[in-house]
């Protein structure tokens, strides 16, 4: 596993755990165990592929996050190390042609490998809320959103780690390109009187231009403040200025490609206040979330 202490990699742990599977979480801090005592955690880091000497071996299977300067060589280390599928964790906006740069590099290095393989491409993760939104609700009860009519499907992570272990676990999904998306289309208004019904609690949304918003979250620094250029308009997902996003030729996709946990894995996904529902505390306190 890579990226196993994060939003989705820990689920995935947990669920590979829960069936009796063996894992290997891949560190670049392995001394500092944040992981059940089950897992092995051994060092490395793939953005420095030299590092994988020991980590791949006797592994079958491996879970890869995208790193695309890297993405050549640590498949070619998995192969060598005889791993013999991988599920790459990649977007939903390498389906829509708006990612040529940062994912679509690592699929195609993995599809090229002659290795098995499986992709998942989330939509957008419910949890962006928690890193955009989460610390004025917190602080203030307030969301800053300029665009609260805009609407999307935002997806439970632990429904994209269900996915992935599927992935992992059946041998008749590999070779799937699966992009996924929440069951409920929501617009940012309506998301946010979700979490204010999950919290319990009024929460005012402020609606600003698209330069205030910039500003608020450059100054609220995290997350926010890492992608508010895309997220607002000012640069395209690529990171291109003054380019606004536009479905690509890379992949071009219809509504179609867009599938629903009932699609992928015949069982419904999550739904938006269910996610709130499991995350109200995270909006109620200052901390760590996940």
């Amino acid at each position: 596993m890579t990226g196993a202490t994060g939003v989705l990699g820990r689920r995935v742990v947990d669920g590979l755990l829960s069936g009796g599977r063996p894992v290997r979480a891949v560190s670049r801090r392995p001394r500092q165990r944040v992981l059940p005592p089950a897992v092995e955690v051994v060092a490395g880091d793939v953005h420095e592929p030299s590092t994988l000497g020991t980590a791949f071996e006797a592994a079958r299977s491996l879970v890869l996050i995208a790193v695309p300067d890297t993405a050549v060589a640590v498949v070619e280390r998995a192969r060598k190390a005889g791993i013999e599928h991988i599920v790459v964790v990649s977007s939903a906006a390498v389906t829509a042609g708006h990612d040529t740069t940062y994912n679509l590099p690592v699929e195609r290095a993995v599809q090229a490998s002659g290795l098995d393989w499986s992709i998942v491409r989330p939509g957008e993760f419910a949890t962006n809320a928690l890193l955009i939104w989460g610390p004025a609700i917190r602080s203030g009860r307030r969301a800053v959103e300029p665009f609260p009519d805009q609407a999307g499907n935002p997806i439970h992570e632990q429904d994209i780690a269900d996915v992935i272990l599927a992935d992992l676990l059946d041998h008749d999904r590999r070779g799937r390109i699966d992009t996924i998306i929440g069951p409920d289309r929501l617009t940012k208004r309506e998301q946010v009187a979700l979490i204010a019904g999950a919290v319990g609690e009024d929460i005012a949304l402020d609606e600003v231009t698209p330069q205030q918003a910039l500003d608020f979250y450059r100054e609220q620094g995290g997350f926010a403040a890492d992608n508010a250029d895309w997220l607002y308009g000012l640069t395209s997902y690529d990171g291109v200025e003054g380019v606004t996003d536009e479905p690509g030729e890379v992949n071009p996709a219809s509504d179609d490609a867009y599938l629903t946990l009932a699609e992928v894995l015949g069982r419904p996904g999550r739904s938006y206040a269910q996610w709130a529902g499991d995350h109200a505390s995270d909006f109620t306190f200052t901390g760590t979330v996940g």
